[in-house]
This record gives structure tokens, sequence and C-alpha cells, in this order.
């Protein structure tokens, strides 16, 4: 009969090889989802613009005559007069080279008008990430602790009325407000260098901040709500422990999983919010680029922003939900259990 310590000895290592097992074919399933749904947004991206009333041709010829030999020129140019599948195989081909195509109104690479634009973008997504955390866990914490209280109303309240501003308003606020009233901001543009960009990002970053501060609150007093009345943590206050520490270890911890799974992608989904403060503060990034070439037609670069976009979602949610495991144990547990 094998010892105790043999069966430890046997059990241990085959426990570990599970849950390293379970990781792997979590993170392969994952990954092939991810590269499916990336293919079919090629193909919904890519031939959407087969619906889009409008001739490329028309637009890339304007002020000119559009005589047959100037037609047929730029068709072959732009590979127009290709086979629509054809096209599609020659623009994927092309993005797994670092190529999206030619820009219709700029007449430049669409990898390079996207890239003089993509730092300010950045910036301001990167400002705006850092404020819906830090204030949306703020007023989260601080009305799920206070709950019933006059904090929380007056959190609440606050919530309720920032919820009913939309970007573009709250620009305009911000604008006659900070920039024309006090002038302690510039009213438009993106600054050069770091430190002056991030000054003429300021107000641009709050307004985008406005709707995104709003969800994160609520979904975390929603969350760390719900933890309040679980058993353990009743457990841990019976044990004596002070209210910090029963926040900080068994409310907010287990709290997590809802706030993370519903923040990360409201985080990507900046990129498509900047449009809108973008266009209000007369910033040259993505989101207004993106504006332009819809409005002009210029489906290549529509083609890379949108694709750029999505592209973003799904990392996000990719890795959220491979990263779930440490997040919350309890899921882990529960998939090495089934």
């Amino acid at each position: 009969m094998a010892s105790a310590d043999t069966v430890t000895a046997r059990t241990l290592p085959a426990v570990g090889g599970g849950r390293a097992s379970a990781f792997l074919r979590r993170l392969a399933g994952k990954l092939g989802s991810l590269l499916l749904t990336l293919w079919l947004v090629t193909l919904l991206v890519f031939f959407s613009r087969f619906l889009v009333p409008g001739d490329p041709v028309r637009f890339l010829l304007r002020g000119r005559r559009p005589n047959p030999d100037a037609v047929a020129a730029v068709t072959a140019e732009y590979g127009l007069n290709l086979p629509p599948w054809q096209q599609y195989a020659n623009w994927v081909v092309g993005m797994l080279h670092g190529d999206f195509g030619r820009s219709l109104q700029y007449r430049q690479p669409v990898a390079t008008v996207i890239a003089d634009r993509m730092p300010t973008t950045l910036m301001l997504v990167l400002i705006s990430a850092v404020l819906i955390v830090v204030l949306g866990l703020a007023a989260g914490i601080l009305a799920a602790v206070r709950r019933g209280k006059p904090a929380d109303r007056i959190t609440l309240i606050a919530l309720t009325v920032l919820s009913a501003i939309p970007s573009f308003v709250g620009s305009i606020v911000l604008i006659a407000i900070f920039a024309v009233g006090l002038g302690w901001f510039p009213t438009f543009g993106s600054g050069q260098g770091l430190f002056d960009m991030a000054y003429h990002l300021t107000l641009p970053a709050l307004a985008l901040t406005i709707v995104f501060v709003v969800v994160v609150g609520k979904v975390t007093r929603s969350a760390m709500i719900e933890q309040y009345g679980r058993e353990h943590v009743e457990v841990a206050r019976s044990r004596g422990l002070s209210r910090g520490a029963v926040v900080r270890r068994h409310v907010f911890r287990n709290a997590l999983r809802p706030i993370v799974t519903v923040g990360g992608p409201l985080i990507a989904g900046l990129l498509v919010a900047t449009s809108i403060v973008e266009s209000a503060f007369g910033i040259s990034g993505i989101g207004n680029l993106l504006v332009q070439s819809v409005d002009r037609l210029d489906f290549p670069v529509v083609q890379a922003i949108v694709l750029l976009v999505v592209t973003a979602f799904l990392l996000v949610n990719a890795v959220i939900d491979i990263l779930e495991p440490l997040i919350d144990p309890r899921s882990a547990a529960g998939a090495s259990a089934r």
C-alpha cells in the first residue's frame, strides 16, 4: 500500500499540470476565436464599402473632367478594376506587410497618414483612461462604502447628472468655462512635445471622460454592494478585521471581475469616442481623421481605422478573458473542476 507521502507526491504535480494544461487550452481557444473573428471583421469592413453610395473614382478626379482615359488610369492605379475578391486578397496581404493602401484625399500611404496622428490620439486616450479609472473607482468605492448615507446619494446624483451630458456638449461647456472664461487652457490644437501635448489635451480628456466615469462608477458601486452581502465578508468582520482591510481584501478584490469586464472594453471604446471630442477641440487625431475620411469617401483610411478600433476591442476582451483566472481565482477553480 502506498504511503500518504507517495500519494501526495503523485497528486500535486498532476494538479499543477492540470491547471497548466487547462490554461493552455483556454489560451489556444481564445487565440483561435480571436483570429476567426478578425478574419470575419476584415470581410465585413472591406466589402461594406461596396454598399456605400458614391464613386471613389469621381472623388479622385475632382476638379478634372472625367474623360475615359483619366478614369481608366485612376482605376488601374488604385486597383479598382480588379474583381472584388482579388481586391480583398491584395488588401489583406498588404495589411500583413504593413501596407493599408493609399489615401484618396492625401495621396499618401494610409499607414503614414494614421501614424502621423496616432501619438495625439494615444495621449488623449491615455489621459482619459487614467481619469476614468481613478475617478470612476473613487466614486464607486465612496458610494458603496457610504451606501445609504449623504455621500452615497450625492455621488449617485452627480453620476446621474454627468450621464445626461453628451461629450460634445461637455466639450463646449469646458471650452466656455476653462478656456474662454478663465483662460486656463487652450481652445484648440494638440501642442508640441510631451508636456505641452498633455496640457493641450487636458480639457479634451475631461470631456471624453464624463460618460465613461459614470459607467465605471455605477458598476463599481453595484459590484461592491453585492459583495458586502456575501458570507465571506460577514466572516471577515466577525474575525475582527478592520473596515479598511475588509473593503480591500474581501469586497473590492472580489468585485474586480465585473469592474474589469465592463471597464476594459470601455477603455478600448475611447478610440471611437475621440471623434466627437477631437472635432470639437480641433485636434488632428485618429477620430477627427475618421470623420473627415467618411465625409470625403476615403475608403482606405476608413477601413484601416475601423479595423484598428475593432482589433483593439477584440484584443482587450481576449486579454480580459485570458487573465480572468488571475483576477478571480474562483473562475479558475470552477474551470479546473469541470
